[in-house]
């Protein structure tokens, strides 16, 4: 399959021969909304790298209640434990947004990562990112009003969709965010009465980027700026050394 800078941004920074071979290894499938990819301490059986899949990560709490802790589009992967030794992954995994992925089996990405080249440079540079993201998102949780968080998790689906148009229910948002229906309602009202978004059955539109921006969080321009700073600059795609300059996290 051939890839280009707008499918998978890591696999796109791989040097064009090695890209070729980990490309060559790999399955295009496409993941459903709903589907489960892995469940809090499962074995790791495949890795998958997100084209147009939106893949949501939960903590879970107390064996009945989760919190979405990190959003995985096609800037990242699932599966990077195993690039630190660990077959097992202490997430809930579903996917948020239906779409493509490249699916490498694990057996096959164990041997990747032991040839060596830009890819292990490359998964310890997300690693750190992903580190920066989960600790952000925890001091965000704590901290930060409910509508600017709404605010940074439209905006962080926005970019991974590659779409100022998608579609969430209220309770999907609640349980994202870990708040209360009501509370996400009243958020979103807000925000769509300061004409940012429009917000239908479910349909959510992003009408105004920069006021949403403005909306949100300090998280949503640190985790950009943190991906942006680590990862984008060393990007580059068929050899030809161009950042994605996306900065998405």
């Amino acid at each position: 399959m051939p890839l280009t800078c707008t499918t998978n941004q890591l696999l796109a920074a791989l040097p064009h021969k090695e890209r070729q071979r980990f490309v060559s290894g790999c399955e295009v499938v496409d993941l459903a909304y709903g589907e489960i990819l892995s469940e809090p301490g499962g074995t790791v059986r495949q890795v998958y790298f997100p084209i147009q899949a939106l893949i949501s990560l939960l903590a879970p709490i107390n064996n009945h209640a989760s919190l979405e802790v990190g959003l995985v589009g096609d800037e990242g992967m699932l599966g990077a434990s195993l690039f630190l030794g660990v077959d097992t992954w202490p997430l809930h995994a579903v996917v948020q947004g239906a779409g493509t992925s490249l699916r490498m089996d694990a057996t096959r990405f164990r041997h990747e990562l032991e040839a060596g080249g830009a890819l292990q440079r490359i998964l310890k540079r997300y690693l750190y990112v992903v580190i920066g993201q989960l600790a952000q998102t925890a001091a965000c949780t704590h901290y930060h009003r409910l509508e600017a968080r709404l605010a940074r998790w439209l905006l962080m689906t926005g970019d991974r969709s590659h779409s100022e148009a998608f579609h969430v229910t209220h309770e999907f948002l609640a349980a994202m965010l870990g708040v209360r229906r009501v509370g996400v309602t009243k958020a979103a009202s807000s925000l769509q009465a300061r004409k940012l978004i429009a917000y239908r059955r479910g349909n959510v539109t992003i009408l105004d980027r920069i006021g949403l921006e403005a909306a949100s969080c300090t998280c949503y321009a640190a985790d950009k700026s943190s991906y942006a700073r680590t990862m984008a600059r060393h990007q580059h795609c068929a050899g030809t050394g161009t950042g994605t300059g996306t900065g998405k996290p």
